[in-house]
């Protein structure tokens, strides 16, 4: 198992302790063999493993934070925490710990933060104009209504993203996420959120007369949609279970979800990644048409020959 400490906490480790460094080399040569060994940290797709400062010199306790994907393991956060918020480790070794619940917030809210910040930096530098179809970010004050109007509390992870950028206008009806998909606006959040809660509705009526086996689930109450099919076509897209922090896929035709096996974060990184490195995009493929990202997946024939596949 591949191994990899992200290069920004470099400066952090540091100034926590001389031995922190050292500390999170030992723990990923752990993980190269142990890639399980953390628990959930609360945040969706982090584990998260405890280090018992007193294994090594000029080293306080430590809570480090990382993301497990199939071949690769990579280290995003590393923490000081006081020793009792975990139980000392009597054999010196890392042990798996979870974090108090406003930790995971901020921590949450930073890594969905930095994913998007890559995002947007890429299309302003490539892409001005699907730069500029992206929409202001939402205050605490609109998230707060629409959270009363669903009964449902928006997710940190989420919070931080609407806060950064509140729904994607697009250009041609094409946004720039994969598949040429739009992040909602907070006004279409409600709307696809009532929309497939009465198709709930209706199913459960049905359901009343079928044998258990044969009921439909349409939708939950902790789905909440995020992503649309396109800026005014919302006939389906992604919605975020706020019961599990996953992905998944939701359609108004109701022709069965589609589990993602993701989260937010891994899938914002997965799209800042394509866009850095094309060659290596195996989700979708990114080019440009006159300033405007388009996917290949759901590239207009008619547009093909303007259609500037990215390399790199």
């Amino acid at each position: 198992m591949n191994v990899e400490i992200h290069p920004d906490i470099g400066d952090t480790a540091a100034r926590l302790g001389a031995g922190v460094p050292y500390a999170l080399k030992v723990l990923a040569g752990r993980l190269a063999d142990e890639p399980d060994l953390g628990q959930p940290s609360g945040v969706p797709g982090v584990l998260s493993v405890a280090i018992s400062g007193a294994t090594f010199e000029d080293c306080p306790d430590l809570m480090v934070g990382y993301i497990r994907e199939l071949d690769r393991v990579e280290i995003r956060y590393v923490n000081a925490v006081a020793p009792a918020e975990h139980a000392p480790d009597t054999e010196g070794r890392p042990e798996s710990a979870g974090q108090p619940n406003s930790a995971v917030e901020v921590i949450s809210a930073r890594l969905v933060t930095e994913a998007w910040r890559r995002i947007t930096r890429w299309l302003e530098y490539h892409a001005p104009a699907s730069k500029a179809a992206l929409r202001a970010g939402a205050d605490a004050a609109a998230i707060a209504v629409l959270e009363q109007e669903l009964g449902l509390e928006v997710p940190a992870d989420v919070r931080a993203l609407w806060v950064l950028t509140a729904g994607d206008d697009g250009v041609n009806g094409a946004g720039c996420l994969p598949g040429n998909q739009a992040l909602m606006s907070l006004e279409a959040v409600a709307s696809v959120y009532r929309q497939q809660m009465d198709s709930q509705a209706h199913q459960d009526t049905l359901n009343a007369g079928r044998p258990e086996y044969d009921q439909t689930t349409v939708w939950k109450s902790s789905w909440l949609p995020v992503v649309s099919y396109g800026v005014t076509d919302r006939t389906s897209g992604l919605y975020l279970d706020t019961s599990s922090g996953s992905l998944g896929r939701w359609s108004r035709y109701n022709e069965g979800q589609d589990d993602e096996d993701e989260t937010l974060l891994t899938y914002l990184e997965d799209v800042a990644d394509m866009l850095e490195s094309p060659d290596l995009a195996t989700r979708d493929k990114p080019g440009l048409i006159d300033g405007v990202l388009v996917w290949g997946s759901r590239l207009d024939p008619a547009q093909e020959d303007r259609w500037q596949p990215l390399t790199g």
